[in-house]
């Protein structure tokens, strides 16, 4: 029987954890797949992780990353993908705005031979502003970075093992986990539903967190950016080129003095704030290369609850923290929770 890995990532969903289990154990008791249910609590400050620990009493296929601080959404669905050991995996939200439902459906298609599956939101039950904001990203993306991207994005998938190994090998950080699942071109088909409004908790999805997503979206994936200073270079030097030539020659054959002590002040603000904002994108790749290069582990393990099988010495890497680890020439002996 094939094995499911259902990863979800938590961050302050406390109030939605005790509704979210009964849904996703009605999908889940079936003779369709083995399971295993990973919640990963992503630095949440509320007793998410105290009511995590209370389902896990009632059903052991229930497995809990506990990171060490707040590393974002991707990179929570990273680290449980991480110890994910299903044929195919996927992941869905805590707070009940994506329908359990939409495993099955993605689970048939991939069964259908599908290496990737993604569940497209055909609509959203959300304020206009919200829906028109996230539109218009999507839609940027798919132009200029992802041409796959759907217009109507997503946020849940089920991908197969293949897929699951190439992004653990990745370990790309300031970049989306969803940018790299269509970046890496397998075989993909789609499903759509509603996305429902949220009913439970408040959103900690806040403004800066979407506009770091917009920026990495786009560097990571996309050289239009570095396109753009150059082509704005050369037209604003082709300008001034003009320029110069049209008051060279008007001072020459029609003797017309040269003023304008404002326009030019004018000018120099302008050039001087392009020229801030080129320095800007610039430093902004910089510093994601200089990000890299200290090679620091993309996210750290506070606790493990319910993972029994032990590691080899290649992956040993991201999760020394909670661990005792003697390395011998042929062993590891390890003490973990669980």
């Amino acid at each position: 029987m094939d094995k499911l890995s259902i990863v979800i990532p938590v961050y302050y969903n406390e109030l939605n954890i005790p509704y979210l289990y009964p849904k996703i154990k009605e999908v889940i008791n079936t003779d369709m797949f083995e399971v295993e249910l990973i919640f990963v609590d992503d630095g949440s400050g509320d007793n998410s992780y105290k009511e995590l620990l209370k389902l896990r009493e009632k059903d052991n296929r229930i497995k809990i990353i506990k990171l060490s601080r707040n590393f974002g959404s991707h990179i929570a669905i990273l680290a449980g993908l991480s110890y994910a050991t299903g044929d195919c995996v996927t992941v869905i939200s805590a707070d009940l705005q994506d329908p359990p439902e939409i495993i099955l459906s993605m689970f048939k298609k991939w069964k259908e031979k599908n290496k990737v599956v993604l569940a497209v939101r055909q609509d959203r039950e959300e304020s206009w502003i919200q829906k028109k904001l996230s539109n218009t990203y999507y839609k940027l993306m798919k132009k200029i970075a992802l041409p796959n991207m759907p217009e109507g994005g997503f946020d849940c998938f089920l991908i197969d093992r293949q897929v699951v190994d190439v992004l653990n090998n990745m370990k790309e950080k300031n970049s989306t986990i969803m940018g790299q699942i269509l970046w890496s071109g397998f075989k993909t088909e789609k499903i759509y539903y509603v996305r429902k409004k949220r009913e439970i908790g408040k959103s900690r999805w806040t403004f800066s967190k979407k506009m770091k997503l917009f920026i990495d979206s786009f560097l990571a994936f996309s050289y239009f950016p570095i396109k753009f200073i150059s082509v704005f270079g050369v037209l604003i030097s082709f300008v001034g080129f003009i320029s110069a030539v049209v008051v060279f020659m008007n001072k020459v054959l029609n003797d017309i003095p040269v003023q304008g002590w404002t326009s030019l002040m004018i000018v120099i603000l302008l050039l001087s704030g392009v020229q801030l904002i080129t320095l800007g994108i610039i430093g902004e790749y910089l510093w994601r290369n200089f990000d890299a290069t200290r090679e620091r582990p993309i996210f750290i393990i506070d606790k493990k609850v319910g993972f029994h099988n032990k590691i080899n010495k290649n992956d040993v890497r991201c999760d020394l923290v909670h661990k005792e680890i003697c390395l011998d020439d042929d062993k590891i002996i390890e003490n973990d929770i669980g």
